[in-house]
């Protein structure tokens, strides 16, 4: 290939910047012209197109967003859209596409591959950290560390006043951002798609720290939490007890946000320069991950083909025998 082109679709992920530098480095060095495309697929669709050298990358690594601005595209959605774009990838001469975002995206990159031919190479750009074929997402780090970041000021006040605190977090429909927050704070459980507590079950564990001596108390809810959203939660323990006085947080797009972590920057940084050399050397209708520390191809069929609702039980018993 000689020319490739990059671009960020869905929602944004704090470590995007880092992997489109990565792309786009990785491909001058081998010769190959790079373009990107603003606006995900609505900037296929619209031939919102720019020429990417290594300058137009300089000091972006450590900036959170993304640089070539996202969307959610509903006209991608439609097969006119999908053709569209594929027409205006032929007239830019782009041989193939390096796309960045999350289960949609890369559902997207399939659909396009399939009816018009376009050779992609998928990476896995989302907070949620919900996608087969890579051990952890591009801003999965970072909004974990953002969420410690604000529990750790919740205690407090928590502490302070002897109050319960549900705490929701973003993730869609994975619980992985709570389960990791719940552990690195200490929380005194958490509420998530794959293992569901019901308000009665949350409420024997409460008095079982509280016998233990624990007055303040985090919860942590994931948003996809099938018992309902921290509001509700809390609305059900009050009907249910009044020993607990509870406060509710949601956090919300805040954890989408910031400078991406030191891990996350290398995290996508390999990831970028695989996926481009991969693209370049000939190999797409795929998504390149990091697994056992390593970077790897994964079919694509094998990465719409479920969404990554893996077992967390292991690691959520280790929560309660850390409280």
């Amino acid at each position: 290939m000689k020319h490739i082109g990059v671009l960020t679709s869905g929602g944004d992920a704090p470590g995007m910047n880092a992997a489109i530098r990565s792309v786009v480095r990785t491909a001058r060095k081998r010769g190959v012209q790079v373009t990107g495309i603003a606006h995900g697929y609505n900037g296929l669709i619209h031939s919102e197109f720019c020429d990417l050298d290594s300058r137009s990358v300089a000091r972006i690594i450590e900036r959170g967003g993304t640089m070539l601005k996202s969307s959610r595209s509903e006209a991608f959605y439609a097969e006119e859209g999908r053709t569209k774009a594929a027409q205006n990838i032929s007239a830019r001469g782009i041989d193939g596409l390096i796309i960045i975002g999350g289960d949609g995206s890369m559902r997207g990159a399939q659909a396009l591959s399939a009816e018009h031919n376009v050779p992609f190479l998928g990476l896995p750009g989302t907070i949620d950290n919900d996608l087969v074929g890579t051990d952890f997402t591009i801003g999965f780090d970072t909004a974990v560390q953002t969420t410690v970041e604000c529990v750790d000021k919740i205690r407090d006040t928590a502490s302070s006043h002897d109050r319960l605190f549900l705490v929701e977090v973003m993730g869609r429909d994975t619980g992985h951002i709570a389960l990791h927050t719940a552990i690195a704070c200490g929380a005194s459980a958490v509420l998530m798609p794959e293992n569901p507590l019901s308000v009665e079950q949350l409420c024997q564990r409460l008095e079982y720290v509280r016998l233990r001596g624990k007055n303040a108390n985090i919860v942590v809810v994931a948003e996809g939490n099938p018992t309902g959203d921290a509001a509700e939660v809390a609305s059900s323990l009050e009907q249910i007890t009044r020993d607990y006085e509870t406060r509710v947080t949601v956090l919300g797009h805040l954890q989408r946000g910031g400078s991406p972590t030191a891990v996350e920057r290398v995290r996508a940084t390999l990831m970028g320069a695989y996926a481009a050399n991969q693209l370049i050397d000939g190999r797409s209708d795929a998504m390149a991950g990091i697994i056992d520390g390593m970077p790897k191809l994964t079919p694509i069929e094998e990465v719409v083909s479920d969404r990554a609702h893996a077992s967390l039980t292991d690691l959520e018993q280790l929560l309660e025998g850390l409280v």
